[in-house]
């Protein structure tokens, strides 16, 4: 595990990942400086006021529509996808209460319709890749289970591990915890998922972090193709 300091994440795309998916987008934002707490005041009041939002007929109609597009893409690597569970979830219960990070993460997913994962950023050794993997990589996810590859699968890498395989789930190494201070939240887009929706949910993320976990938004960054077509800065 390296030292980690507010620099933001040095991230790319693998030649592989690019030839395969040339313009489909992911992102990155990463808040430092946190408290994970468990329910600080005023977040039930931002997630009631979120969860009016996402709950209108033609809003909720879109976001069907996007994790409709992930089941698919799930589907086609013989996946289940969690997003359809989590979305029925929260229409009939509300967002899940677990801590400020996760729930957070939760958040961004369901009001951009889109897959968010949520990682204590000093666990990563190094600089971040997506990629593909090969047939027969492993490694392990949350829990200690060991996740075997399939060809082809998108995958984020770091310098030494498999951090996350997108139809199968992060790793145990960068689960966020009590004692997480940093915290990034990267997001996957799939064929069929627009850049704007991705910037959408990790904006939620990274606003709601700085408001109630108390930390500073060292960077946003979002885009397709092999640029990143959009940096955003804020204190």
């Amino acid at each position: 595990m390296t030292e980690k300091n507010d620099a933001f994440p040095d991230f790319s795309k693998s030649a592989a990942y690019m030839s395969q998916y040339p313009d489909v987008a992911f992102g990155l934002t990463l808040i430092t400086g946190c408290t994970n707490h468990l329910n600080p005041y005023g977040f039930d009041q931002h997630k009631r006021k979120l969860l009016r939002k996402m709950r209108k007929r033609e809003t909720l109609a879109e976001i069907t529509k996007r994790i409709e597009t992930y089941d698919r893409f799930f589907q086609n690597f013989g996946y289940p996808c969690p997003l359809p569970k989590h979305l029925k979830r929260t229409v009939n219960s509300g967002f899940h209460r677990y801590n400020i990070m996760v729930d957070t993460h939760f958040m961004a997913e369901m009001c951009a319709g889109i897959l968010v994962a949520v990682t204590d950023f000093d666990h990563f050794d190094g600089a971040l890749t997506l990629d593909l993997a090969e047939a027969g990589e492993t490694c392990l996810g949350m829990g200690g289970r060991e996740m075997t590859m399939k060809a082809g699968e998108i995958v984020l890498r770091d310098e030494t591990d498999i951090v996350c395989v997108l139809c199968q789930g992060a790793d145990e190494k960068t689960r966020v915890s009590d004692e997480t201070t940093n915290v990034l939240y990267y997001a996957y887009a799939v064929p069929g998922i627009d850049t704007g929706y991705i910037e959408a949910g990790l904006t939620i993320a990274a606003e709601t972090m700085r408001e109630f976990g108390g930390g500073s938004i060292v960077g946003v960054e979002w885009g397709g193709g092999g640029l990143r077509l959009f940096r955003v800065f804020s204190g």
